[in-house]
This record gives structure tokens, sequence and C-alpha cells, in this order.
């Protein structure tokens, strides 16, 4: 409520006063006689405004330098960074326990799929767990040898599947439900025939997608790319070379597009270390460190 108070010579005089300033609405409270004329207490009452919201410019020029779309940016420009991100991105756990579904990689070419796989069977290994490793990259000169040679040291048994139905016996002669990763070649999602290949694949294996998506990728590719292994079925977001891409509005952008949960990111070029949990937390650290740097 407003309040104040109006001096005039005459009643007539304030009341125009309190017209003219106050408007037609305005309640009287009260007059009184005072030397030299008459006093009238007069009110407004006004709806309760809110403060306005104080914006971190610092953040701002964070969300920009990092190409974060303008609504996402907007969502994430008020409030403790952390519990912004928390509470605009979704964020998960991949399923890595026993007698979970498997887990097929896919990607774009180059994403880091192979790569993705040794970090995953490595971190089980040195937590106790042997998984199961499959390929259906035999095509791509060379994959399997790579990936065979990490599998040789760490001692995990690696299985070539040269289609759906080798796919699906491979999977079913898992022992003691042990965790199922399968690396599959670079794929085309828009390509219907590739994209059609991995859907049988998925199905073939029961198996649950993860995209494998590499940060640095322009903004706008790195959405079509969410929208097409989403249609494809992915359901979770690896996020990899966290360790060379400077901006990650792709990634951001790739999960709140489509809702993919982020689970991983990719930090490092070594199996033990390279691969960590992907939290609120460490993405508003990576996002701040970055997006500061001179």
């Amino acid at each position: 409520m407003r309040l104040k108070l109006f001096r005039a010579a005459h009643v007539a005089e304030a009341m125009a006063r309190v017209r003219a300033e106050l408007g037609a609405d305005a309640l009287i409270l009260g007059t009184r006689a005072v030397a030299g004329g008459i006093e009238v207490t007069a009110a407004l009452e006004t709806a309760d405004v809110p403060e306005p919201i104080q914006m971190d410019r610092a953040r701002i020029a964070v969300l920009e330098y990092h190409a974060i779309p303008t609504a996402l940016a907007q969502a994430l420009e008020t409030g403790a960074l952390e519990t912004a991100i928390a509470q605009t991105l979704r964020f998960a756990l991949l399923p890595l326990e026993r007698d979970a579904r498997p887990l097929l990689l896919v990607g774009p070419p180059g994403a880091g799929k192979t790569l993705t796989c040794v970090r995953l069977a490595t971190r089980l290994v040195m937590a106790g767990t042997q998984p199961l490793v499959i390929t259906v990259d035999a095509k791509r000169a060379g994959a399997t040898e790579q990936l065979e040679a990490f599998t040789r040291v760490l001692g995990v048994r690696l299985t070539v599947a040269d289609d759906p139905t080798a796919l699906g016996r491979a999977v079913s002669g898992r022992s003691d439900g042990s965790p199922v990763f399968i690396d599959a070649c670079g794929t085309d999602p828009f390509d219907p025939a590739q994209a059609d290949e991995m859907r049988t694949l998925a199905g073939a294996a029961n198996a649950t997608i993860a995209l494998v998506l590499p940060a640095g990728l322009d903004v706008g590719e790195s959405i079509d790319l969410a929208h097409g292994y989403a249609a494809i079925g992915a359901r979770f977001l690896i996020a990899t070379r966290l360790d060379l891409a400077r901006r990650l509005g792709g990634i951001l952008a790739a999960s709140d597009a489509e809702g993919l949960p982020l689970t991983e990111a990719g930090i490092g070029p070594n199996a033990a270390d390279g691969l960590i949990p992907l939290t609120p937390a460490w993405l508003g650290r990576r996002l701040m460190k970055t997006g500061t740097r001179s």
C-alpha cells in the first residue's frame, strides 16, 4: 500500500491533488486541520512487485562463450550454476550392473566408441567384474585388432559378431549375467539402411543404446545427431573429447534437445581414468573453467 499526505488551503483543492497523483482508486484515510489549511492522508493499494532478478553477467558471458542455445542458456543464467544444470538437464548412471541389458555403443565415425568400450570394461575389471565385450565393427580396417589388443591386456573375452544372428548368439553365451558391451561401427543415423541396421542389432541383443557424441561439434549438428540417434533408440548420452574441446554447447544442446541423460565424460587418453561419471557439479566447474579462460 502506498501512503501520502496532501496539504492544501481547502478540502476541494486537496482532493483534486489526491486524484491527480493517486487516481480515482485512492482511499482517503483521514483529514485534519493544519496551519494554513487542511491535510489529507490518502492511500493506494498496489500489487506486490517481485524484486528484479539479478543477472550474473559473468555467467551469461560464459554461456555465450560455449554457444549454448538461447532458451537453454536462459534456464542456466540465474541461481547456483550446479543447481540450474541439475534442474534443467537430465543425468543418469549407465546400466553396468550384472544382469543388465547389453549396452550398444553407437555414434558417428570417430566419436570414440571403441575407446569408451575399453574404458567401461577397464572400470569393471578394476572393480572385480569380468564383462563380455563384443564388436560388430569388423568391416573397419584395424577396428577388431585395436579392441583385441586392449581386451587381451585386461584378460577380457572379446567376441566378433558379423551379423545380428551372431550377435544374438554371443549375448546368449554370457556367463553369470556378466555385463555386455557392444562396440558398433560408425553410423549415419539419417541413412535409412544404416539406421535399420542399428535397430536390428539392438533388437537381436535386446540391448540398451547409448549415443557416444564428441564435444566440440557445431551446436546445430549436435542437435541433429541427437534427434537422429534418438529415433534409432538411443536412451543415454556419453560425451567424449572433453579433454580437447573447449566449447561444450553441442553436448548440452544435444542432451536438452531429446532429453538424453548425460552419463559419462571422456576427459583423457588413458583407459583407466579417461572416463568419469558426468555430474552437474563437474559440468558446472568445466563450463566456468574454459568459459573464463583468456
